[in-house]
This record gives C-alpha cells, structure tokens and sequence, in this order.
C-alpha cells in the first residue's frame, strides 16, 4: 500500500499571484486527505513532462492556468467533452490509466454568477478577450440562457476563430460600442495595477454587471471604474473557488464544502 503523500500542481506562468493552493490545502486538511498542492512556473516545453508525471504518478493532478489551457492538450490521452468544445483544460489527472483533460472553468463562472443572485436569462453579455478562459465564459453564458453574446479583442484573428465553435457569438472591432447588460474582462489587462482598458465606457445606463475573472488584484481598474459610475463590481474570486471545488472531487470523488467556515479562512488573506 502506497501511504505517500498525493502530490497536485498549478501550472502555469506566472503562477505567484495564486491562491489556488490555499484553497486546495485547506480542504485537504478538511478533509483528511494525504495531499499537498503546490504552485510551480513552467515554460511551455515543460508541459509534456508534467503530463508524464501525472502518467507516472509522480504527481496526482494538475491545474492548468494561463497561457497553457490549450498548450497542455496535446499531451493528454482523453479529453472530456466539455473540454473538447471549448479547447480549453484546466484540470488533469489519470484515470483508468489515461491522463485526462476536464475543464472546471465553465462550473466556476456559472456558479459564480448564481452565488451573487444573478439572473442572465434574456440578458446580453460583452466579453472582452480571445485567450484561454474565453471558450469557458462562452458555454458558462449560454448555460445561462444568456440572449446575445458580443465578443472583441484587440487581436480580431484570434476571435474569428473562436466563432467557429461559438456560431451564435457575434465579433466586434476592439472599441467598438454595444448595448449590454454584462461585462466580462477576460483579458490579462489588470494583473499589473496600472492596466487600464482602451474602451470607453462613460456613458453606459446604470445597473450594469462588471465582471473581470483577475481576483488578483481584488479591484482591478475596470471594475473601480464600473464601481465609480455606479455599476455593480465582481472578480474572479468566486469563479476560482468554484472551479476549484470542481477539480477538488474530479481528483478525490467528494466535493468539498463551500461554506462560512471556508470563506472566513479566505477573506483572512
């Protein structure tokens, strides 16, 4: 019998910001499971060789993050189907002797927005990227039985190719202004505290929903700019703590307890 302690990883670069392994430690600890999750920083040909150790055992599981949902696909033996048609894992770990990709993303984002009460149904959203969580945000939205789905980038090439997926998503030309009653920064810009987003977003009717999957920092630029005018402000926290109690029982087969207790342990950060 192998008492080892299971080892798990967030993989992805940069990596330090993440509280990934806070969370994961403490439901470990929670649940009495032999576990420690870390963060590492790889370059992306390091990827294959996290795949192999996850073959080999060495490592129990991983959590893929930006820029490597993608890169990571090539490596792997199965891919679930949500993860197929999104082209997009954040999750991997082996079963039946196959290394599998599951993406836990599109669970996170809905989750997020039913925790804050949020009814989308009819609504119109604005998403603003083309990378790696794009696709995820896309299928969390139509779940949602969102209406209208706009999308822009500042690379247009790379959301022509999105829509091939996605029919019913409509491409915009970066700046370009529509009527919506969400926003979804799905870019990086914010991660640094001087970001700023070039679009102008002054004269938007109240009562819109900022929503930007950076939790850290916790107040990006575009959501104090959302906040200032009076629009409601939400970041990714929820989205991470969500998609991670999804990898959380893809790894352990139970789902741990998103609860007062947890959220304490969080807000104590």
């Amino acid at each position: 019998m192998n008492t080892m302690t299971k080892k798990y990883l967030i993989i992805g670069n940069p990596v330090n910001h993440s509280l990934s392994p806070k969370i994961h430690n403490f439901w470990f600890s929670e649940n009495n499971i032999d576990a420690v999750y870390e963060k590492k920083e790889v370059l992306e040909n390091e990827l294959e060789s996290v795949a192999e150790d996850i073959r080999k055992e060495k490592i129990s599981g991983a959590n893929i993050t930006v820029p490597y949902k993608q890169k990571i696909i090539p490596f792997l033996d199965e891919l679930s189907e949500l993860s197929k048609k999104t082209n997009s894992v954040n999750t991997v770990f082996k079963k039946n002797n196959k290394v599998v990709g599951e993406n836990t993303d599109v669970f996170g984002f809905t989750e997020s927005i039913k925790h804050q009460s949020i009814d989308l149904k009819n609504k119109t959203a604005l998403v603003l990227g083309g990378g790696g969580v794009v696709p995820s945000i896309i299928s969390a939205l139509e779940k949602l039985s969102i209406v209208k789905i706009f999308l822009m980038n500042r690379t247009f090439e790379k959301i022509k190719e999105l829509k091939k997926n996605f029919p019913k998503i409509e491409l915009l030309k970066w700046g370009e202004i529509v009527e919506f009653d969400i926003i979804i920064n799905a870019t990086s810009i914010g991660l640094k505290t001087d970001d700023k987003i070039n679009i102008n977003l002054d004269n938007l009717k109240r009562g819109k929903i900022f929503y930007d999957t950076i939790y850290n920092p916790p107040m990006t630029n575009f959501l104090k700019t959302g906040k200032q005018q009076g629009h409601m402000a939400i970041n990714g926290k929820f989205m991470l703590v969500y998609q991670a109690q999804k990898s959380f029982e893809c790894w352990n087969n139970v789902a741990p307890k998103v609860n007062e207790k947890f959220f304490k342990f969080l807000i104590n950060d």
